[in-house]
């Protein structure tokens, strides 16, 4: 049977065998029902640094690093929202961890946590999506959407060739160094002139975490295995759309729901989230202010209330 591993030096958690490949998680805190939280597209259990510690406090709180990404080994591809909703699953059962679960996804989580909810409905207590991938835009992507696949692509090939030769860890002690004018040059020459200012969004605004967190998002973008990993969720987003709308209820009748919106998002985002929010007769919709799209690292006390409320109201019920 797989096995748990003992935890690497400096890390977290636990690294623990799903049949072949290890998966980082980190569990804190006591109670039921068990908070799992999944990040954004280039997110990893880091980016849940400024929510984890509360939630902790009220029940049990669980972040994982998708695999190549953080400390998780590299897995098995294409990395498509199904292939990783049912690692995760994999996961939580090998680590023991009960459910019911309480299932928190930021942006491309929200496609993975959607499917986890799908395929094991007896077993999740209630959904936060935070920003969530919506799904109908990337199943038959138009000319924008084609060609931020095609960067996204592109960008992690160069990341992946930048890892491999060791420039990526010179960018990364530039930057440790605070000499971000050289680190953005250098980066410049690796992506050929392809790398926006913009384009550092993508990963995160880590400058809002810890700066132990800082340094250890800066040594794992430095692997192959993230640029992987990330390249091929990207290049296979539109596969893991399609399987949302496939298998994901278009109701969920009375489950816990709450969808978070960054209260500037566009109008077509606030009212996709809306209509999702009113697929739950229990679903409510929480504008987040003063927020961009990386509502965990912006506004992180607007998730800690929305699973706060969540996780009261679930125990309320059961009275």
């Amino acid at each position: 049977m797989p096995s748990e591993v003992r935890a690497e030096r400096g890390m977290p958690g636990r690294l623990v065998d799903v049949g072949g490949f290890r998966l980082h998680l980190h569990c804190s805190g006591s109670g039921r029902p068990a908070v799992v939280m999944d990040s954004a597209l280039a997110g990893s259990s880091i980016s849940w640094s400024l929510i984890q510690p509360d939630v902790s406090r009220l029940t049990r709180a669980c972040s994982y690093d998708r695999a190549g990404f953080g400390w998780s080994d590299a897995g098995p591809m294409p990395r498509t929202a199904g292939r990783i909703a049912d690692e995760l699953y994999d996961l939580l059962r090998l680590a023991a961890v009960p459910a019911p679960y309480v299932l928190v996804g930021h942006s491309f989580g929200g496609l993975v946590v959607r499917l986890f909810a799908s395929r094991h409905p007896g077993e999740v207590a209630g959904l936060v999506l935070i920003e969530p991938a919506v799904p109908e835009e990337w199943t038959t992507p138009g000319d924008e959407h084609r060609a931020l696949i095609a960067r996204g692509a592109r960008l992690c090939a160069y990341g992946t060739a930048a890892a491999r030769t060791g420039l990526a860890r010179a960018v990364a002690a530039l930057v440790g160094l605070g000499a971000l004018a050289p680190a953005r040059a250098m980066v410049g020459l690796i992506s050929r002139g392809g790398l926006r200012r913009e384009d550092e969004g993508i990963l995160a605004p880590i400058w809002k975490l810890p700066p132990e967190a800082r340094r250890v998002l800066r040594h794992a973008w430095t692997q192959p295995k993230f640029f992987e990993a990330l390249g091929s969720q990207i290049t296979t987003i539109c596969d893991s759309a399609a399987e949302v709308l496939h298998a994901a209820p278009h109701d969920y009748g009375d489950l816990p729901f709450v969808v978070i919106s960054a209260a500037t998002a566009s109008a077509r985002r606030l009212e996709a989230d809306a209509r999702l929010a009113r697929t739950s007769t229990r679903g409510r919709h929480v504008l987040a202010q003063n927020s961009g799209h990386w509502v965990p690292l912006d506004a992180p006390q607007a998730v800690i209330d929305a699973i706060t409320a969540l996780v009261i109201d679930l125990r309320d019920s059961v009275r």
